[in-house]
């Protein structure tokens, strides 16, 4: 095995996600042949890799997707020792781990699998995917509501992405976005001063929440695993993504100059589709009568790609066990 990274070697193990990885490596739950590593360190075959003091090892094991309908109350955690935590709730005999995060009062649909790759390509915000949202606040809203949250709204400092919004009642409406900040639903609604009573997640790209009774799961069958394969084919992880990103900054950087530089400023011509499904463009020129350089930048993404061939992995709920193309249903508590 070439070497690879720490938190990929954790993630292929089916123990976390590789942001979860991370966040065990920087607090000291992670050895390497027994000394505590940086994030970032990579690791070979016969590298000893330790969490919490248990021995990891990465097998050859079937793929899991399964898609569970949460209730209002269950935290979206891994951390078993946590109460009405997510893992214990689905009671799925292998381990696996949710993509993303839905709050502990929020319900619908989250995905829970132990393929470590595919939770960054799903949830960067970069790969434009959609998750759609249907939402109860607690009074009227009006038309100026719809066009203010479609437009960004000012949250934690930064102002959200354009998005699609369409009232569906007087207290209800839909909401697709491909941000996930942290409750970013919730603190939109608050910062135009409304609150949350109902917020139900029914879509991550194209796998709907249809026909999964509330606190019971599925396993994604072969033609769903299929189409996510292709869909994010083409997607980016959070590490290639900033890898990506420094290297076209350096690569259009420009030349470092003694001379005095002409006040010029950068817009971005680019504005996202208010489905979140287009790719984004800019440009930036500076222009003098005594400069005749001219420079621009732009970037385009794609979340398309050519159909795959790939099929899900297999899944059991309590013991039962079957491939991934027969829907099974996991019992509440």
């Amino acid at each position: 095995m070439e070497p690879i990274r720490l938190n990929k070697f954790i993630s292929d193990s089916g123990y976390c996600s590789r942001r979860e990885a991370d966040k065990m490596i920087e607090q000291g739950r992670v050895t390497v042949n027994g000394k505590r590593p940086e994030v970032g360190a990579r690791v070979k075959a016969n590298d000893k890799v330790r969490v919490d003091g248990n021995l990891l090892e990465v097998d050859d094991v079937e793929p899991v997707y399964l898609l569970l309908n949460k209730p209002p109350g269950i935290e979206t955690t891994t951390d078993t020792s946590q109460r009405d935590n997510i893992i214990s709730f689905t009671n799925y005999p292998e381990r696996i781990f949710p993509v993303g995060r839905l709050d502990k009062d929020s319900e619908g649909l989250i995905i829970l699998t132990n393929n470590g790759d595919i939770v960054n390509k799903i949830l960067r915000a970069g790969n434009k995917h959609e998750k759609e949202y249907i939402v109860t606040v607690d009074k009227p809203i009006n038309q100026e509501f719809v066009d203010r949250m479609s437009g960004g709204v000012s949250i934690l400092g930064v102002n959200t992405k354009k998005c699609f919004v369409e009232q569906l009642g007087p207290n209800k409406f839909r909401i697709i976005l491909t941000q996930g900040m942290n409750r970013q639903i919730r603190r939109m609604c608050e910062a135009l001063g409304y609150e949350v009573h109902i917020l139900q997640r029914t879509r991550i790209m194209h796998l709907s929440l249809a026909k999964i009774p509330l606190g019971q799961w599925r396993n994604m069958t072969d033609a769903e695993v299929a189409e996510m394969m292709r869909l994010v084919e083409h997607s980016t992880k959070t590490e290639e993504g900033s890898t990506n990103k420094k290297r076209k900054a350096e690569a259009t950087a420009p030349a470092i100059s003694s001379k005095p530089k002409p006040r010029g400023g950068f817009s971005p011509a680019g504005k996202p589709s208010r489905t979140g499904g287009g790719a984004k463009s800019g440009k930036s020129a500076a222009d003098g009568k005594r400069d005749k350089s001219k420079s621009s930048t732009g970037s385009g993404r794609g979340a398309r790609g050519a159909a795959k061939g790939t099929t899900g992995g297999s899944g059991r709920n309590r013991g039962a066990s079957g491939k991934s193309g027969a829907a099974k249903g996991g019992r509440r508590r």
